[in-house]
């Protein structure tokens, strides 16, 4: 109930225009801009240089443009633009080649076949340079549409392409086992949106048991599936559940965020397991960095910290 309380807020915190202003005029400061705790930056130059370092350390990374639910066409093939200048920009500089999008960032909103013209265009961009592209899953009203679209790709030869199935929703277990079937590869998150009763747990112990349970399918039949969650709890019982199966640690990953529990990062890289870390930029930031907030309540000390100092 407190998790479902706290996505609630700050989703309704999202849409309030003053905190916005002033949440934008601060966090992102070039020296003491609380928010970069989350955000490597706001360009594309400034993510390379943290998933550099991070390469360095032996953790892999993944680049996340940040935006979502564009309004129009001209912004959609913009964003689609953008992210063919973000691949040939890794590639010049040699890390590691996997990128995140959302389809609303490429048009969603507008109409499905603006969103599949814009990704194709990404993923005509990133196929002849072995990128691996995951389709980021919105909030439920997307979900039919980003599997849909997901298959529509793997079905003209872009195959090296995966998506986000969330633990919260009550649907989740069949789409499991429908990617499985395709053989797409999977990142299990708990969830991060304010989902209704009709479609989605609010207790948090039913979306951990709900995680467990999916983590232990997709390990049993997902060609590479990735466990993307700060919880210890869920963790080790990713763990346990592999070992169990006798599954190795190089058949499946941990996925976390940048600057979240770097601690728990290190200390399973330390122990062999592998471990890649989001990385998010961009100048349309806000409404990943309320979210992050809401999952992790405790990340609300820290900003108001950064907003004391920068005044």
């Amino acid at each position: 109930m407190l998790a479902a309380t706290s996505k609630a807020l700050f989703h309704t915190l999202a849409g309030f225009g003053p905190l916005r202003r002033l949440v934008s005029r601060y966090g992102m400061a070039p020296e003491h801009g609380f928010a970069r705790r989350f955000i490597a930056g706001e360009t594309a130059a400034e993510a390379i240089d943290a998933a550099r370092i991070l390469g360095t350390r032996g953790f892999g990374v993944s680049l996340d443009y940040l935006g979502e639910s564009v309004a129009s066409a001209e912004l959609a093939a913009a964003a689609a633009r953008a992210y063919a200048d973000i691949i040939t920009a890794i590639v010049e500089a040699g890390v590691e080649r996997n990128i995140s999008l959302k389809l609303t960032q490429l048009g969603l909103d507008v109409d499905r076949a603006t969103a599949i013209d814009n990704l194709r265009r990404v993923l005509d961009a990133a196929q002849p340079h072995g990128f691996f592209i995951r389709i980021d899953m919105e909030n439920s009203p997307y979900t039919d549409a980003t599997l849909e679209i997901l298959e529509t790709v793997w079905r003209l030869g872009f195959t090296s392409t995966g998506t986000v199935i969330q633990s919260c929703l009550l649907r989740s277990d069949a789409d499991v086992e429908r990617l499985n079937r395709l053989g797409a590869r999977v990142r299990l998150v708990k969830g991060a949106y304010n989902e209704p009763r009709t479609v989605a747990y609010h207790r948090l112990e039913d979306v951990n048991a709900a995680y467990v349970r999916l983590a232990g399918r997709l390990l049993g039949a997902n060609p590479y599936p990735a466990f993307a969650t700060h919880d210890p709890a869920m963790i080790e019982a990713v763990k346990d559940e592999a070992a169990a199966r006798g599954i190795g640690r190089d058949r499946f990953e941990f996925q976390m965020l940048f600057g979240i529990r770097r601690d728990l990062q290190a200390a399973l890289l330390a122990e062999g397991y592998k471990v890649r870390v989001y990385v998010p930029f961009g100048k349309q930031w806000f409404p990943y960095f309320m979210r992050r907030l809401g999952e992790r309540p405790a990340n609300v000390a820290f900003v108001l910290r950064g907003l004391w100092h920068d005044r």
